[in-house]
């Protein structure tokens, strides 16, 4: 049966139950009389749908509130164990899963280190990458003592572009770690021993850091931003009302410098060959600093900015260290500044565990470097600022891929390979969250 629409009585069901499910995510508990007027549904689509929905264990009662003069309203939320996501960063230091439940609500994690020493294609080796996935999501899912068949799915995400092939599902070309075209989905589903009806969403990592800031984080509230992710390189993300829910931008290999240094990627003068954690701390070893022998990238950095900025020690600042963070606070607000002039967006935001480091020491610098290069109306109107989820934002945002895929089936598992929402349907979600 058709709806005059062209759309099936089914499709306005399960549009019923997505936007039920939508507002009960983002503002239950709510009796089912407020939720009429909040979900635009008549009382009695409200009633069928919520009746369904506690039927089959999505939504729970969850206490009650006084009523004007009437008995009381008994409110209703989403269940929180009713599924469970696992979430996945694929990051240059480590790679890091964690399972949530539908509250995300991290119920246990897991971290494989990568080689802080030696060639970065043995760092990512494909084999020894999928292991580590393999092993992790067992674990994880071991002591939280969750079936694998009660998993919504498995986000990922990670260093490059991804693309899908009807053979492969999604294909990363990481040209930095030295990924070219790895079927990476096929492989999951080859070596992971999870059911075949468990989804896998693989995207960007910048791009699932971003996802996290806006619904839950620094981002809130705004109609565009681009959120940045710094760790061994650069990346970012952007959302505008014309982009939907975001989209990856390969940032750090803008050309800031006209044959200059050797990126990591092949090309020289990029962003990330200057800016990035990696490059970072290879100029201050070139200029004559010495990072800790043997220290991964993370702890070489705390010891960069220790140098540079020995605060209450009494000790005078290691002039080399602080040379080369402050040309690259110039380096990166003038990258800053082609965000602002490429997109114009309210906010810039900082994540990613070199980002959150270096940002309470001088982002006050960058966002002084990013005015001075961009122009000044859009930058006038631009906040700077840093995220607010901490290192673990891409295992967050990874794990809304699949939440957001169930909801848009209107809390149903997918009967067949799933496809992205659609950008108007996050969208909505986006401007549900804003405050």
């Amino acid at each position: 049966m058709h709806a005059r629409s062209g759309r099936t009585v089914r499709d306005l069901r399960r549009e019923n139950r997505t936007a039920v499910l939508r507002r009960l995510y983002f503002d239950g508990p709510m009796s089912r009389l407020t939720l009429g007027p909040a979900t635009g549904l008549s009382s009695g689509s409200v009633s069928n749908v919520v009746a369904e929905l506690v039927a089959e264990g999505l939504v729970e009662e969850a206490g009650s509130v006084d009523s004007a003069g009437g008995r009381p309203r008994t409110l209703v939320r989403i269940t929180p164990g009713s599924g469970f996501m696992i979430g996945v960063d694929i990051g240059e230091t480590r790679i890091r899963i964690e399972l949530f439940d539908l509250a995300l609500t991290e119920l246990a994690r897991t971290e494989r280190p990568l080689a802080s020493s030696g060639p970065r294609t043995a760092r990512y080796d494909v084999d020894l990458v999928v292991a580590h996935l393999r092993e992790g999501v067992a674990e994880v899912l071991r002591a939280a003592e969750v079936p694998a068949e009660r998993l919504l799915g498995v986000g990922i995400g990670v260093p490059g572009i991804v693309a899908r092939t009807p053979e492969d599902g999604a294909v990363v070309h990481g040209q930095t770690v030295g990924w070219n075209a790895v079927p990476l989905e096929r492989l999951l589903r080859e070596h992971v021993e999870l059911p075949a009806s468990v989804p896998y969403w693989i995207d960007n990592g910048a791009k699932t850091l971003g996802q996290a800031e806006m619904w839950f984080g620094a981002g809130r509230g705004a109609r565009s931003a681009v959120v940045v992710l710094f760790g061994s390189g650069v990346g970012a993300c952007v959302v505008t009302d014309a982009m939907g829910p975001g989209r990856a931008l390969e940032w750090g290999h803008l050309t800031v410098r006209v044959r200059g240094r050797r990126c990591r990627c092949g090309s020289q003068g990029c962003l990330e060959a200057y800016a990035g954690a990696e490059a970072l701390l290879e100029r201050w070893r070139e200029a004559g600093g010495r990072p800790p022998e043997g220290a991964d990238e993370e702890t070489a950095l705390t010891a960069m900015l220790a140098a540079a900025y020995p605060a209450g020690t009494g000790t005078a600042p290691d002039a080399t260290a602080l040379a080369v963070l402050e040309e690259t606070a110039e380096y990166l607000g003038a990258g800053f500044a082609d965000l602002i002039n490429l997109f114009q967006p309210e906010r810039i935001l900082v994540g990613g565990w070199a980002g959150l480091q270096l940002g309470t020491r001088f982002l006050e610098t960058v966002t002084g470097y990013a005015r001075e290069y961009a122009l000044r109306y859009p930058a006038s109107r631009t906040g700077i600022g840093l995220g607010t989820l901490g290192p673990e934002a891409v295992t967050v945002g990874a794990a809304l891929l699949p939440l957001v895929d169930f909801f848009a089936q209107g809390g149903r598992r997918p009967e067949a390979e799933p496809t992205p929402p659609s950008p108007a349907w996050q969208t909505a979600l986006r401007d549900r969250v804003s405050p």
